[in-house]
């Protein structure tokens, strides 16, 4: 397998895992206090991505729609770099 190749798998795991660590982390909010260990360190991870994201697009009518955006930013950059990837391979 080439660069290329692996580049690609790298980009569509970070895209993985982190969509993975925001939804987990979005379930855990759920139930979970905000002083639980394990949700810490989700939260850890996760919030100083969604802070600048919310610094733009506020909450609307008690609902945070930041996790959402950033799915989507997630996708994009993902489809973005692997598009560009695809084209030097």
């Amino acid at each position: 397998m080439n660069i290329i190749g692996l580049l690609i798998i790298l980009v569509q795991t970070v895209a993985w895992v982190f969509s993975l660590l925001l939804i987990v982390d979005i379930l855990l909010s759920y139930f979970l206090s905000p002083y639980n260990s394990v949700r810490m360190v989700f939260d850890r991870i996760v919030q100083p991505v969604l802070t600048p994201i919310r610094r733009i697009v506020p909450p609307i009518a008690m609902i945070d729609f930041s996790p959402v955006i950033l799915l989507i930013l997630i996708q994009l950059v993902e489809s973005l770099l692997l598009g560009i990837l695809s084209r030097l391979g």
